[in-house]
């Protein structure tokens, strides 16, 4: 440290850490001291790319609860038009009588019949059931059309958004830690071939640590030696690529004759959310 203002290299490393110019820690093995890039450039683009990963939150939670929203209001339209309207029974004239027939089947409804002295009771009757029919058929039609309209726009927005998400995540790497998959190649040995494995760790995108099921033995693998595992219907899978990327679901049926399955998500703010035609590459089996 001669020619300088400090007197040993602890105290020049305290003075970088004060300073901001290095980020300082003091370990078990010594001084711990890292650079700190603090080039306009550099802070340019960390702070560019902050501001886009939060407009990309933002902008999903936005999405989101505008879902939200038209769920809800999809349950009180459904709600409501199912609802049964219930009215104050009016008579004109107080003499008159009402009756009830109590004859009823297991396919036949209760009708009430009003009849009047001097008219025609079966006529009274056929005329007021025919009105009734008239104004249930008028109000289920109507529900159903209410029904469908606000399901099409709901359902509109869920595949404007699930289609987002797609383009997102859609990547060419698709190892995650705790899945489980299958060893495809000979190069890393005839014993480990066609043998099941659980991803242990990630090393980078496309390598990973891999420890065998039946031997322990750990092995580092590139993707393109191993494939995923799709297990029995009802067991747990892991998105690994697509629109659902690292979210949890449940398998609820596998097409084998187009190589796709049916999910439904369990994590995220889309649980319960059923998806079909996923590929069998897009998910695997979770480490139980």
């Amino acid at each position: 440290m001669n020619s300088t203002q400090w007197e040993t290299l602890t105290e020049f490393v305290k003075y970088l850490g004060k300073e901001g110019k290095c980020i300082v820690d003091y370990t078990e093995k010594g001084w711990f001291v890292a650079y700190v890039d603090r080039d306009p450039e550099t802070i340019r683009r960390q702070e560019a790319l902050k501001a886009k990963e939060k407009m990309e939150v933002t902008d999903e939670e936005r999405t989101m609860k505008f879902i939200d929203k038209q769920i809800e209001r999809a349950k009180e339209t459904q709600q409501i038009t199912t609802e049964a309207e219930f009215t104050e029974l009016k008579r004109n004239d107080e003499e008159e009588r009402i009756s009830l027939s109590l004859g009823l089947t297991k396919k036949d409804k209760p009708q009430l019949k009003m009849a009047q002295e001097g008219t025609s009771t079966n006529a009274l009757a056929a005329t007021f059931t025919s009105d009734v029919k008239k104004s249930e058929k008028s109000k289920t039609s109507q529900s159903k059309a209410e029904k469908r309209k606000a399901t099409s726009a709901l359902d509109e927005i869920m595949e404007a958004e699930e289609k987002k998400k797609e383009r997102q995540n859609r990547k060419d790497f698709w190892l995650a830690p705790d899945i489980v998959v299958k060893v495809i190649h000979k190069r890393l040995g005839e014993k480990y071939y066609k043998k099941k494995a659980v991803v242990k760790e990630v090393k980078d995108l496309y390598t990973g640590i891999i420890k065998m099921l039946d031997s322990g033995d750990k092995l580092k693998v590139d993707q393109t030696h191993v494939e995923t595992v799709i297990p029995n219907i009802g067991k747990t899978v892991m998105v690994v690529n697509g629109a659902y990327r690292g979210e949890l679901a449940t398998l609820d049926s596998i097409d084998v004759k187009n190589y796709c399955c049916t999910i439904t998500i369990k994590t995220g703010l889309l649980t319960g959310r059923i998806v079909d035609n996923i590929q069998y590459e897009d998910i695997s089996k979770i480490q139980s």
